[in-house]
């Protein structure tokens, strides 16, 4: 009986795992035309996005727009099951070198409530002023199946060069959303190159993000988003603030999806995709409230069982 008790316990854990929201991010490495007419790579792209209700793409480089709508398309035909829309950034970037962030998400999940591109000032990036190379998209998502029905994320892909000045500046972001929606709930994430030879620790104690204890890295600092076997830094992060949700955080659910091993890949091909694994972390969906009748009818299997093994 105690077997018999254990294993459904076990089962309902489970069972309450797999019901959550999968958000992710991913530095797919100068996305473009040439990837997007990529069969294999465009493959393998469609079975990670395909894992995430929410995914922020970064380093989008496609001037023309046809990548993105490519894979967003390719997506919708690939999992059927869902349905995914996108929202992308301006092209950001100082001279001529332009990026663009994209957050692919199923529309069958969430709703987009509102959106902002973090300002950007006029210039080369001299003035102390202009710290970010690409500034932050900023989105605010509801999510009508999770504990938590509301919050915004930051994405972000700092400079190697500024990277921990760029974290620093995210906390004054963090602080004008508050102001702007008058939510704590944020989520910063993306390729901070937060590791490595790009930070220091002496560096890390002027960074506001990790000084204030309010803000919880769920990537740690000795795990590895890199796929090159010779470098292991983490540089991609997800960073949360805000008691509703912290709390509705899957324990233990962060964590870099190593793809190169998943899909049997050698590194040559996984490299061909990106330089990056991707980072994702789960939020735990609202639990259904349960009818007096399934629970007789549960009653009533657990005799029958104690029955049969008398």
């Amino acid at each position: 009986m105690r077997t018999a008790l254990l294993l459904l316990v076990v089962g309902l854990c489970t069972l309450n795992v797999a019901l959550s929201l999968k958000i992710c991010a991913f530095n797919v490495k100068s996305f473009g035309e040439a990837k997007a007419n990529n069969k294999k790579v465009m493959g393998i792209l469609l079975k990670i996005l395909s894992r995430c209700d929410l995914c922020l793409i970064q380093e989008v480089r496609d001037s023309k727009g046809g990548a993105i709508q490519a894979l967003v398309k390719d997506l919708n035909r690939y999992d059927k099951s869902n349905s995914y829309s996108y929202l992308e950034s301006e092209r950001l970037g100082r001279k001529t070198y332009k990026e663009q962030y994209v957050y692919i998400y199923r529309n069958n999940v969430l709703q987009v409530k509102e959106h902002y591109q973090y300002p950007k000032l006029e210039g080369d990036g001299t003035n102390e002023t202009d710290v970010f190379s690409r500034e932050p998209f900023i989105v605010r998502f509801h999510s009508p199946t999770t504990l938590i029905k509301d919050f915004v994320l930051i994405g972000q892909h700092t400079s190697p060069k500024t990277a921990m000045k760029e974290m620093d500046e995210l906390y004054t972001v963090f602080k004008g959303i508050y102001k702007k929606w008058k939510t704590d709930n944020v989520m910063i994430l993306g390729d901070l190159n937060a590791g490595c030879s790009y930070v220091t620790i002496k560096g890390w104690r002027s960074v506001r993000l990790r000084s204030d204890d309010k803000f919880h890295w769920l990537i740690g600092d000795e795990q590895d988003t890199t796929v090159r076997q010779k470098t292991h830094c983490a540089y991609d992060r997800i960073i949360v603030h805000g008691r509703e949700i912290i709390s509705s955080i899957v324990p233990d659910s962060a964590q870099p999806f190593n793809f190169k091993e998943n899909f049997h890949l050698t590194e040559e091909e996984a490299l061909e995709v990106s330089d990056h694994f991707p980072v994702e972390m789960k939020m735990l969906m609202k639990k259904k409230k349960k009818k007096k009748k399934k629970k007789k009818k549960m009653k009533m299997r657990m005799k029958l069982r104690m029955k049969m093994k008398i």
